[in-house]
């Protein structure tokens, strides 16, 4: 019995792979999966953009993403994401600051960024706690945490 892929794709990463998600025509989520992950080629012409958008961030941290994006989710987590796309490549907010911004808890905006259905191209690894790293896909350390580091040494944070 085989079953259909949870994924359209699942891409190369520098630190692991990435499993895609789309709609008929809007990305709607990008997946952190391990290293040794088995790959799973772009099969359409977004899945194809969305592989070169990502593979030009790779190359560039300064890649602007131009793709057409579904983040699904509450109005308040649109909200966070959004406020998300004003932090620049090479600056970093924290979960305080963010949710002073948005009139919230820094609680809140942790729990809306761990839910972030988008991360890299909603850049979600540019929030950091007051005092340290933080955080990252609802996760304290391991993986994920590896990834954010990778990701803020990509973009000249750390």
């Amino acid at each position: 019995m085989s079953s259909t892929p949870p994924f359209a794709a699942i891409l190369h990463a520098p630190f692991g792979a990435l499993g895609v998600r789309v709609s008929a025509d809007h990305l709607v989520d990008l997946t952190f999966l391990a290293p040794g992950t088995a790959l799973l080629a772009p099969t359409s012409p977004l899945l194809e953009r969305v592989a070169e958008q990502l593979a030009a961030y790779y190359a560039d941290a300064r890649h602007r993403f131009d793709l057409p994006l579904e983040a699904r989710g509450s109005d308040f987590r649109r909200r966070v994401w959004q406020a998300l796309l004003d932090i620049p490549v090479g600056h970093t907010s924290t979960y305080g600051e963010l949710a002073r911004r948005l009139g919230s808890s820094a609680r809140a905006v942790g729990q809306a960024l761990g839910d972030n259905p988008l991360p890299i191209v909603i850049p979600c690894h540019r929030v950091l706690a007051a005092h340290g790293l933080g955080g990252f896909n609802h996760a304290g350390d391991g993986y994920s945490l590896d990834v954010k580091r990778w990701l803020l040494r990509h973009e000249g944070v750390l």
